[in-house]
């Protein structure tokens, strides 16, 4: 990459390294987020019919009219109104809806509050804006949902900054913290008082084991300042189809169209039908998802908590957390020697923070897998320990 790009030092993402690096070892794979299995029949069915009746052309540009209207009614159901034509676009999957909202909304040389540890996309999405990153650190705090919490003095003092935008995440990748009401309301109360615009990443609301999911553009004074962001993929398994939506006010929404109609312009047709059918599923579809998941959450968490790592079961998404300190290794370190040895790939978190000296004493986990999958994985690890020396 040439001196001076603005991209220079994004190589490929962690997710890219550690997963190549897993195949490569025949290690299996709990470090990317996503499942080994389908998703759901009934929403693989609807693909397939929307391909053999012809739907192989460019959607509208900013969503299926159907999809948009599945999309709206969600929102309307969660207490979010918005006009499913003007104030809804559907994009590539979530992380194109991120991209477009933070290069339709922010200029070079902006402020964005980013709550760390952050999902690598944020960042270079940010980088590519030319906007800067205010980091603001969730700390582990017991009593917390998931074990995590949110500094509220040092939001306030980034808020204080004036910035253009905060990067907002919940449930939140990579801790599993599901922010509670008194949280989000002081973090409304701050947007609402600096100014400062919303960019609210929803992925895994579905996926939520204690406590609720509450959309932040739902707090008062935040309707008009947020840009909400979700996405087929977490909800139904089918993170390979890329199905994601930006909803938004008007002016906001404005701003997004502009840049996703040059990064994408439209999204698969016939998946976008299928996307119709699976934004109408039964209620019954969500409690079995969050109940299969809690599962593998529970398989996996007492598991790793028998080996020696500190575990906390997360409160929301798919990922667990695991403390390393009685280990002697960093997170980099942990991640090479259990690939190594052990033949277990998961992530480390270092490389979610802005400060090279944060996330080293923990990895991420994903139990987004089949029950058989995680219990090869924990058989793995409990011969690596055997292995190991005290």
């Amino acid at each position: 990459m040439p001196e001076g790009n603005r991209m220079a030092g994004f190589g490929p993402s962690v997710f890219a390294e550690v997963s190549a690096r897993a195949s490569q070892v025949g290690a299996i794979n709990l470090a990317q987020g996503f499942p080994d299995f389908d998703g759901p029949d009934f929403v693989r069915e609807a693909a397939r019919r929307a391909i053999a009746e012809g739907h192989g052309q460019y959607a509208r540009t900013h969503g299926l009219p159907a999809l948009n209207e599945a999309i709206a009614a969600r929102c309307h159901a969660r207490g979010m109104a918005c006009d499913p034509h003007a104030e809804v676009t559907v994009t590539s999957g979530a992380t194109e809806a991120l991209a477009a909202a933070v290069l339709g909304l922010c200029e070079h040389g902006d402020e964005v509050v980013v709550i760390e540890p952050a999902y690598d996309s944020y960042l270079g999405s940010l980088r590519m804006a030319g906007a800067r990153p205010l980091p603001v650190t969730l700390r582990p705090a017991r009593g917390a949902a998931g074990g995590w919490a949110l500094d509220l003095d040092a939001l306030h003092a980034a808020m204080a900054r004036k910035p253009r935008a905060l990067l907002l995440n919940t449930p939140h990748n990579p801790t599993g913290a599901v922010l509670d009401r008194t949280t989000l309301a002081a973090v409304a109360e701050a947007c609402v008082r600096h100014d400062v615009l919303c960019i609210s990443d929803e992925v895994y609301e579905e996926l939520v084991y204690e406590g609720e999911h509450i959309s932040i553009a739902t707090m008062p004074g935040m309707a008009e300042r947020t840009v909400t962001v979700s996405s087929l993929g977490k909800t139904f398994s089918l993170t390979g189809w890329k199905i994601g939506w930006a909803v938004a006010p008007s002016p906001l929404t404005r701003a997004l169209r502009a840049v996703h109609q040059f990064l994408t312009f439209s999204t698969a047709t016939p998946l976008q039908h299928a996307a119709v059918t699976a934004l109408q599923a039964a209620p019954d579809y969500y409690d079995g998802l969050r109940s299969a998941f809690r599962a593998r959450r529970d398989l996996l968490a007492s598991g790793l908590a028998s080996l020696g790592f500190e575990v906390e079961p997360p409160a929301g998404t798919y990922f667990i957390c695991a403390g390393i300190r009685d280990f002697g290794m960093d997170d980099r370190a942990m991640v090479d020697h259990l690939l190594t040895h052990a033949g277990v790939a998961v992530i480390p978190p270092s490389a979610f923070h802005l400060d090279p000296a944060l996330g080293h004493d923990y990895v991420r986990v994903a139990f987004c897998k089949r029950p058989e999958t995680l219990d090869a994985a924990l058989a793995r690890l409990r011969d690596w320990r055997a292995r190991r020396p005290a």
